[in-house]
């Protein structure tokens, strides 16, 4: 595992996250998911329990990585400090790019019968079980957590060959690959998906699938190859998350460590009768 820092945050970075904590869902919102070579993109970051979220301005010293990944290669995503958007980027050739955010560490303190309810809500059944078993259960706890984001774009009208990239590993800590292409499920429909944590399959990870445009969450637990499929009912906005935890390694000054990934895209309408004759 990579070294990652442990922070000390001013105030306002330190009111953010305890909304954070609260809510705990990070992703990545860009402008647009369909840009055309050369657009200009606002990459925006967003907390939050439910749609739209807060805005997550960007804080130079919890960054670690920050990037457009496409077919030429990795380009930084600038921006300004404090400022949302968090950064902005310039995809330049046609084809499928990978927006990534990469955090170190933050940490939070809870009480115990509210760590119990945030191990449930984000399908952490093993840790409660553990602690159950340590008599643990009523205990606060100390954790340290980061955030492993990505955004996937369509750049210009997709041509023959301009379809790959999907399933790019990043290298992320926790790491949420689709296995088919969300640009090509018309109206919605199956996505099979890979977890990844530290570049092997997470088995029993529970992702989630929530839109704006829907009340309803689509869940589903990773098999023992990591793999999981979901059923996206219909088009629009989708972001995909998974949470895993593991015990903080020594020295951290806290009792869990949890790593947070997400995947944002835009599942396109399906098409009009018109062209499907």
């Amino acid at each position: 595992m990579r070294p990652r820092a442990l922070l000390a945050v001013g105030c306002a970075l330190a009111a953010l996250g305890a909304r954070s904590a609260a809510a705990h869902d990070f992703w990545i919102e860009p402008s647009t998911f369909r840009p055309a070579p050369g657009d200009k993109v606002a990459v925006s970051l967003r907390v939050g329990d439910a749609f739209p979220g807060e805005p997550v301005p960007r804080w130079p010293e919890r960054i670690e990585r920050f990037g457009l990944v496409g077919p030429a290669g990795e380009a930084e995503v600038f921006g300004l400090p404090k400022m949302d958007p968090a950064g902005f980027a310039v995809p330049a050739e046609p084809g499928l790019h990978l927006l990534v955010y990469d955090s170190n560490h933050a940490r939070l303190m809870l009480a115990g019968d509210r760590f119990e309810k945030h191990l449930a809500e984000q399908g952490l059944e093993r840790v409660s079980a553990l602690r159950k078993e340590r008599g643990e259960s009523a205990k606060a706890a100390r954790e340290i957590y980061s955030r492993c984001a990505k955004a996937l774009l369509q750049v210009g009208k997709e041509e023959a060959g301009q379809g790959a990239g999907y399933d790019r590993a990043l290298g992320l800590p926790l790491e949420l690959i689709p296995v088919a292409n969300p640009y090509t499920l018309a109206g919605g429909g199956a996505l099979p998906l890979l977890l990844l944590y530290q570049g092997q399959p997470l088995a029993g990870a529970l992702v989630e699938a929530r839109s704006p445009d829907r009340a309803e969450k689509v869940a589903a637990r990773t098999d023992a190859a990591g793999g999981a499929v979901l059923s996206l009912p219909g088009p629009g906005f989708w972001l995909v998350k998974a949470v895993h935890m593991v015990e903080a390694p020594a020295g951290s000054d806290a009792d869990w460590e949890s790593f947070w990934a997400s995947l944002t895209f835009e599942v396109p309408a399906m098409a009009p009768p018109s062209a499907l004759r």
